[in-house]
């Protein structure tokens, strides 16, 4: 049912489609719109343009000027286009790598934009087939190539389709780049869209780029003898439908893993995702199928990737023997112990390594980092930004692995972008180095939290979708920023940081002192005198506002795990009651 009139610059914009240079089939799409009584739908869909940010396009599929479609896509690629070839003046021939996920409408769309970048004169290498996120970026790296982008809508539910662009060190395009990208797709109007440029300019991409690609997912290995010992350590794996179907149980084999585990009714490749709600190894839905398959083989450990394999979620048995999710933290917090641990009884830490954690992520990272002589960054949330750490310390230091809270972790850096094909790779070697010495993952994790001191994290968003929803957003941040809360489970707050204008606020002493960022960022930080964490952001892909929540304790003893863990939970809920959630 309508409930108010849909405002003059909608119908202006969606009649423009009725009459401009687009197919029938979106035409009579918008004509239905149009039509229908009921106007959320054509209000949604031409509100405003769908953004090309600084991660690119991510939106629901259909017809609409808010919607991922040929069109919004062509003009992202008609942009990047026209940006490639001012910022590559200088080159006889520019090149770019194409590539996609699972979903629905990614072939579709990835053939579309090899047509654009062809008809303007670029070289495409276009996969042949669903390719995961991290070889699109090798692959620009191995090819010399000044771009690329792959169609994904990464962990997004099924409606969603995503445009994710490259830079030629492999990258997600950061400053100033971004901005002028920005630009140039702004400018695109339909007429300005070259489609179908000829077909010799496009190469496909198949099993040759991967296996170059697996060549170097297995140099990860630190500890090779122990693999052959442990070479049947039971794995179960699931690509959640998506594109680690194929790649990943090759890197486990070529790594010496003989024991992997499928969950067939999760091998099937499709965008509409039949056996979950949400494809997010964050979401414990959707790791369901693959415990049951663990609980039923008695397996090791469990691993999952999303639809693009970007994204890596586990789960381990506890000291009951029972399965439990790994949060993104803590996988973190794993992959740096094991590398920085091993690094050192091998003899390859000499003092020139760093990693990298985003701001979001546990404190525990600079903690393990500093007791340990090894340097690291902050960034703000994106690879993007620990692929920058990586190209201004190319040659000068050494990169021994990077991650984010969101279940993002990047072991090398021949891949600058997350990576569940390296990490799987990784991980698998994790849990047979702790069973080599009579550890599970579990004690392993435990071991860390006695270390280092306990820590617990939780991620919770709100969600508010459409325009009222995004006004609903920017009006939360403008809110904690007027009045930021004073206390958080009962700590009062020491510290204020506002990457918007990159100030860092001491409540107790009054002092401000500068953050040391490039660029500002539209997030808060809320620190207490106990050492909790409040991180709120609004997504930069999805219509949510996010709160990432860290209370701090101590562990002095394994039997004591199951008491502060319960202490925390409550002192995390507590935090999250301070602050209206």
């Amino acid at each position: 049912m309508k409930t108010s009139e849909t405002p003059e610059a909608i119908l202006q914009k969606a009649n423009e489609w009725l009459t401009g240079n687009y197919d029938n089939e979106t035409k009579e799409q918008v004509d239905k719109l149009l039509k229908n009584s009921d106007n959320t739908a054509l209000i949604d869909a031409f509100y405003r343009d769908l953004e090309f940010g600084t991660g690119g396009l991510r939106g629901i599929m259909g017809v609409g000027s808010n919607r991922m479609n040929i069109y919004t896509v062509g003009a992202a690629t008609q942009g990047l286009s026209n940006y490639l070839k001012i910022a590559f003046s200088e080159l006889p021939q520019i090149g770019v790598a194409i590539g996609h996920d699972c979903r629905n409408n990614s072939r579709l769309f990835a053939e579309t934009a090899a047509g654009i970048f062809s008809a303007n004169g670029i070289k495409v290498y276009l996969f042949e087939d669903l390719r995961p996120t991290p070889e699109i970026s090798f692959a620009i790296r191995e090819l010399g190539l000044q771009s690329g982008i792959i169609l994904t809508a990464s962990h997004n539910p099924k409606e969603y389709n995503g445009y994710k662009a490259y830079w030629d060190d492999g990258s997600q395009i950061v400053e100033p780049h971004d901005v002028n990208i920005i630009d140039e797709v702004q400018k695109v109007r339909v007429d300005d869209i070259k489609f179908n440029g000829p077909k010799e300019n496009i190469t496909l991409l198949g099993s040759e780029m991967d296996a170059r690609f697996l060549d170097n997912v297995v140099t990860v290995s630190l500890s090779p003898d122990i693999i052959k010992r442990q070479k049947d350590l039971k794995i179960v794996y699931t690509p959640i439908h998506g594109t680690g179907v194929k790649l990943i149980p090759m890197a486990l084999e070529k790594m010496g893993f003989t024991n992997v585990i499928h969950v067939p009714e999760q091998d099937v490749v499709s965008g509409d995702f039949p056996t979950v709600i949400s494809p997010n190894p964050e979401e414990p839905a959707a790791m369901k199928l693959a415990i049951a398959k663990a609980v039923e083989m008695d397996a090791d450990l469990v691993m999952a990737s999303d639809p693009d394999a970007d994204r890596l979620g586990i789960a381990i048995k506890n000291d009951k023997g029972e399965f439990i999710l790994v949060n993104g933290n803590q996988t973190v917090l794993i992959f740096l112990y094991y590398i920085i641990t091993k690094r050192k009884e091998l003899g390859l830490l000499k003092g020139n390594e760093y990693v990298v954690k985003t701001i979001v992520t546990s404190e525990l990272v600079v903690d393990i980092a500093k007791k340990n002589g090894v340097e690291y960054f902050d960034v703000y949330t994106g690879f993007k930004y620990i692929a920058e750490v990586i190209r201004e310390n190319e040659e000068i230091k050494r990169y021994i692995g990077g991650g984010e809270e969101s279940f993002g972790f990047m072991p090398l850096d021949f891949v600058r972008d997350k990576d569940a094909v390296t990490s799987c790779a990784l991980m698998a070697e994790i849990a047979a180095w702790a069973k080599e010495n009579g550890r599970s993952l579990f004690e392993m994790l435990q071991d860390i939290y006695l270390t280092y001191g306990y820590s617990k994290e939780k991620m919770k968003y709100v969600v508010r979708t459409g325009k009222s929803g995004a006004e609903e957003i920017e009006q939360m941040m403008v809110n904690f920023r007027k009045n930021p809360p004073k206390q958080l489970a009962g700590s009062a707050l020491s510290v204020v940081k506002d990457y918007e204008t990159l100030e860092e606020k001491h409540i107790l002493t009054g002092e401000v002192l500068p953050i040391n960022q490039k660029i500002t960022a539209n997030v808060l930080q809320f620190f207490t005198v106990d050492g909790s964490k409040v991180s709120v952001r609004p997504s930069g892909t999805e219509p949510k506002i996010k709160f990432y929540i860290e209370v701090k304790d101590v562990l002095t003893a394994p039997d004591q795990y199951d008491a502060v863990d319960a202490k925390t939970n409550h002192k995390v809920d507590q935090v999250m009651t301070d602050l209206g959630l």
